[in-house]
């Protein structure tokens, strides 16, 4: 592994080497501090310690709580009251409480909480590192759940190695992955969705909303229990499956983690565990999120560190997934949490408004996910392109193997609703999907869920809007959802073959799900005919929703035979404003589009070398295309005849349909007359 520093790549960074040397020298010390002559891994056991635990003798259950004055065990086994054999003890000054039961005193399946006493007060408590909650379904009330089942689960594939390869990532939510107008469950979801993926060809499953949260339509970004998978799609054991079957198809999953923030919730959060405004989270102004209603951690708490590191563990080997996309990685590294702000200027990285104490955390996560599971994958979920974030470690960065390109579906909805096609800038499109860190792989997307939630709309909506409800019938045709669907195709073409990285959808974009998500919630009367995927339609041969499916699985196809993401750069050939013409090439793939709203291009040179053959034509039928373009026919490159002896290039002459995209792979030159 090289050990070179990242930021040589970069000369606009050499004034700031010195404090980027610093956050890592600090980073290191850290580690050192907390780590000893251990390792991370071995520090990150809080899961074993804290919680609930049944040996061969006995429980034992533990809580972090230094506030408290006294606590209680109440459940169904003891009427929900305080009673003197449930109550715990403390063992040490770092605030740790201990009872041990006999066997015979909990089963699995009671229901329990924590009563905590502190100064002056004290309240119901769910337990920090509780692993399963349940909620009534009457009283809504979350109440923590022992969860010892006799058979334990027995996985199926117990070594899951993936494919080495770029990420092509489905983003999926568990409890709207079904049409009926409820929450589907993870069997549901392993049962119907998992063959639904792979068959569509994405190699790595994204899943939200895993963490408990009370708040159904928060999509699960308002945690309360971190170490509890959701128990409105079914138990633990449901969600092992859902994984080992993901696995049994070759399919990586990974998870929606929740770090940068906690819910309010105060019975069933952190936010006054043991009674103490401080103890995870800050106690200044810097305690509310601003924006998302919600609290943030101190991450400068070696006891908040310890508790978020092993949760990090906890997810890999209790449930074994294969890594994470870390959400809200900008909020938690500026003090401003990021907003209003657009990073223009590199001093913005290094003013002082940086949360050191979050990137060392940061740091710590990458190192021990990557050191306790070598073939994980972590994503920043980041929009500032802070330097170094998605750079190794062992190159003076914080580790992450990607970052979320949030700026590519910024810039596509603001195009599509802002600027006219005939104004469309080809040389600003290229370099908006092509720029990124030198230090960094991105993961670029058309749109995710933010684009599809109530109060916005998703790219095909946006071009199609009510004839969605109208004109997706195949034999019916008109200007507006021709465009739309030529459109849709060709914005996630280009975006996937220009990414330097991997690729994400969210579920049902893929083929122009005509819906946005809207949770069940009083002012919607608690429906849930908005929070769920409508997958007939795409079933439904007399709809056009099937020619986008088909044609995503076609350009998903590509990276699997021509491991075309897997190549590090984007050769940029041609851009004709003018025209609406775009020519590049990956590898030995050559891609070429025409978004010109109504002109057609006969005998187009584009300046290749060589013989050509199409492999994906966005205007083919089984798309939803006319057909314009002979598929069969070997493209051969030619060279003009000289003038007054200067040499000319050759150039591929090629017919472009308006609104149309062009892939072609180039053949193998056997003899010098085949050029």
């Amino acid at each position: 592994m090289s050990t070179g520093k990242f930021y040589t790549a970069d000369p606009w960074l050499k004034p700031f080497t010195g404090i980027i040397d610093d956050r890592i020298n600090k980073c290191q010390l850290k580690e050192k501090q907390l780590a000893g002559n251990s390792t991370l891994c071995n520090f990150a056991l809080g899961h074993f310690y804290y919680g609930i635990h049944r040996t061969a003798e006995n429980w034992i259950f533990r809580e972090w709580a230094p506030n408290a004055t006294d606590i209680f065990l109440t459940g169904i086994f003891n009427g929900w009251k305080e009673k003197p054999e449930y109550r715990m003890q403390k063992i040490n000054q770092n605030g740790d409480w201990e009872i041990t039961l006999p066997l015979k005193a909990l089963n699995h399946g009671d229901l329990f909480k924590l009563s905590v006493h502190w100064p002056g007060g004290k309240g119901e408590r769910i337990p920090s590192y509780a692993t399963r909650l349940v909620q009534d379904d009457r009283t809504k009330i979350f109440s923590a759940q022992i969860w010892n089942p006799d058979e334990p689960y027995k996985w199926q594939i117990p070594d899951f190695r993936p494919e080495v390869t770029t990420p092509v990532i489905y983003e999926a939510h568990v409890g709207m992955a079904t049409q009926e107008e409820k929450t589907g469950t993870y069997r549901e979801f392993a049962e119907n969705v998992i063959p639904m993926i792979a068959r569509a060809g994405y190699n790595t499953i994204q899943l939200m909303a895993i963490q408990e949260h009370p708040f159904y339509g928060s999509f699960g970004y308002h945690v309360s229990s971190f170490f509890a998978a959701s128990s409105r799609f079914g138990t633990p054991e449901d969600l092992k499956q859902l994984i080992d079957k993901a696995h049994m198809a070759g399919l990586r999953v990974i998870m929606d983690l929740v770090h940068s923030h906690s819910v309010k919730n105060t019975n069933e959060g952190l936010g006054l565990f043991d009674g103490s405004p401080g103890q995870y989270f800050h106690t200044n102004e810097r305690r509310n999120h601003i924006a998302w209603d919600s609290l943030c951690f101190d991450y400068g708490k070696d006891n908040v560190i310890h508790f978020l590191l092993s949760n990090c563990r906890y997810w890999l080997e209790e449930y074994r997934f294969d890594g994470f996309r870390f959400d809200g990685i900008t909020s938690m590294i500026y003090y401003d949490h990021g907003l209003g702000k657009n990073f223009t200027s590199y001093n913005e990285y290094f003013n002082g408004g940086q949360d050191v104490d979050a990137l060392i955390y940061l740091y710590l996560a990458n190192k021990l996910i990557h050191e306790f599971k070598p073939g994980a994958m972590t994503i920043a979920e980041e929009m500032s392109g802070m330097p170094g974030l998605a750079a190794e470690t062992s190159k003076k960065g914080f580790g992450f193997d990607y970052r979320l390109s949030m700026g590519v579906p910024d810039f596509w909805i603001k195009l599509v609703k802002e600027v006219v096609d005939e104004n469309w800038d080809m040389g600003k499109l290229i370099h908006e999907l092509t720029q990124h860190r030198p230090e960094e792989r991105v993961i670029s997307y058309c749109e995710s869920h933010d684009q599809a939630l109530v109060g916005d709309k998703t790219l095909i909506f946006r071009m199609i809007d009510a004839e969605m409800y109208t004109g997706m019938t195949k034999w019916h045709h008109s200007l507006t959802v021709d465009r739309g669907i030529a459109l849709h195709k060709m914005i996630r073409l280009l975006t996937f073959s220009t990414s330097a990285g991997g690729y994400l959808n969210f579920m049902g974009n893929e083929f122009g799900h005509p819906e946005w998500i809207d949770f069940p919630r009083e002012g919607n009367n608690w429906s849930y005919k908005y929070a769920r995927r409508q997958w007939y339609l795409v079933e439904n041969k007399d709809l056009k929703y099937q020619f986008l499916a088909q044609f995503d699985r076609q350009m998903v196809k590509l990276h699997h035979d021509f491991r075309v993401l897997d190549i590090p750069s984007v050769f940029r050939i041609y851009e004709n404003d003018h025209d609406k013409v775009i020519a590049f090439s990956r590898g030995d793939l050559l891609f070429v589009f025409n978004f010109h709203p109504q002109a057609s291009f006969t005998d187009y040179g584009i300046p290749v070398k060589g013989k050509y053959k199409i492999i994906v034509d966005t205007d083919d039928p089984e798309f939803g295309g006319f057909d314009s373009v002979d598929r069969s026919a070997i493209y051969t490159s030619i060279k003009k005849a000289e003038r007054h002896g200067v040499n000319v290039p050759f150039y591929l002459y090629l017919y472009l349909p308006s609104r149309t995209a062009l892939v072609f792979k180039k053949e193998p030159i056997r003899k010098a007359t085949d050029i």
